[in-house]
């Protein structure tokens, strides 16, 4: 197969049908690429209110009878890797912290041979208090959601007065050695260009890795507007204003982070342009919800129910064919700059970062 230049969706040739879904190997799309990155939500609660995600009041919650229970996440997490040939595991939420499973999880994940690479994405909060007990269970390392270091900034954003516990959590991740601790921050539309110079300075000193990300349309809301998002062309022109930015040598691969190299030293910032130069053409993940289902991109419309396949009784082989199939009709892209493009249905918070 021929990798296709992506970032719009493309119609399928009716040639490829579900009947040339691989049975073994890499887990493949008819666009050539394969998914070894899995990105699991393990709930879809949080404990803040971030203007760009949810409303002030929070959302409905999913039911617990409709989340994976432990072993049926387990057993998924086994095919992914032995089957299906993951090599990295992203626990995500809502915010895993919440989720009393995430030890139990990540130590499922890294008893598997091969042994997959596993990061938690988390705003960070309680993070203080079982960052040691996270490195024990096998956790490689995390990335923490901050948008600012500013307190004002930081409440108005999130809805919540949490920064001096977000900060801590960092901190703890760093001690327990959860590294690298990358800091993964959404710009807000008024203060993020001045928030992004100080957060810069902030990982620098701290030794922590900045990744600025373009503001996707994946609130609840349906409110996004591409006119009050800050650019990648923007941040940079910001942050070379206060920083010498040369770009980084080494091979981006599937990484969606362009990196660059701040002031001649060993400190790095990346800025993911997901909507003005989107990177679907490299797109290596596949995404678990906490309810079983599967999905093969963040915009997806459409999901696979592989928790109702395991409750009616489907083996191992069903619960394969069934991942291999959904990755395989995986769209060429994520549309978001076509005309007809639409959100889908469920926010990020429940689909999982």
């Amino acid at each position: 197969m021929t990798v296709t230049p992506l970032g719009v969706p493309a119609v399928r040739s009716a040639a490829r049908s579900t009947a040339d879904v691989p049975t073994s190997g890499p887990l493949l799309d008819t666009f050539g690429r394969a998914a070894t990155d899995l990105r699991v939500s393990l709930t879809d609660r949080c404990n803040l209110r971030c203007t760009y995600c949810m409303p002030a009041e929070g959302l409905d919650w999913m039911p617990g009878d409709d989340l994976l229970r432990p072993d049926e996440l387990a057993r998924l997490l086994g095919i992914a890797v032995t089957r299906l040939g993951i090599t990295n595991v992203r626990f995500t939420g809502g915010e895993p912290l919440l989720s009393r499973n995430l030890e139990g999880a990540i130590a499922a994940a890294t008893s598997l041979r091969p042994r997959p690479k596993t990061a938690v994405t988390t705003n960070g909060i309680g993070l203080v208090r079982r960052a040691a007990a996270l490195k024990a269970a096998g956790l490689d390392r995390v990335n923490v959601s901050l948008d600012t270091v500013n307190p004002e900034h930081f409440a108005r954003i999130t809805r919540r007065d949490r920064l001096d516990d977000v900060l801590a959590g960092l901190a703890a991740a760093a001690d327990a050695g959860l590294a690298p601790v990358k800091v993964n921050a959404v710009l807000d539309p008024v203060t993020g260009l001045g928030d992004a110079v100080a957060l810069l300075r902030f990982c620098l000193d701290h030794g922590y890795q900045l990744r600025i990300i373009e503001q996707m349309p994946l609130d609840a809301g349906h409110q996004w507007q591409r006119d009050k998002t800050i650019d990648a062309d923007l941040i940079l022109s910001t942050l070379r204003r206060e920083f010498d930015l040369v770009p980084d040598d080494a091979p981006r691969g599937s990484a969606p982070a362009q990196l660059w190299r701040v002031d001649g030293g060993a400190g790095t910032v990346g800025v993911i342009a997901s909507v003005s130069d989107a990177f679907c053409g490299a797109c290596d993940r596949t995404r678990l919800t906490a309810d079983g289902q599967v999905r093969s991109c963040l915009f997806s419309r459409e999901e696979t129910d592989l928790r109702l396949l395991m409750r009616r009784g489907a083996d191992d082989d069903a619960l394969e064919a069934a991942w291999r199939a959904a990755m395989w009709a995986k769209p060429a892209g994520h549309g978001i700059n076509e005309p007809g493009f639409q959100q889908p249905e469920r926010p990020m918070s429940a689909i999982g970062g």
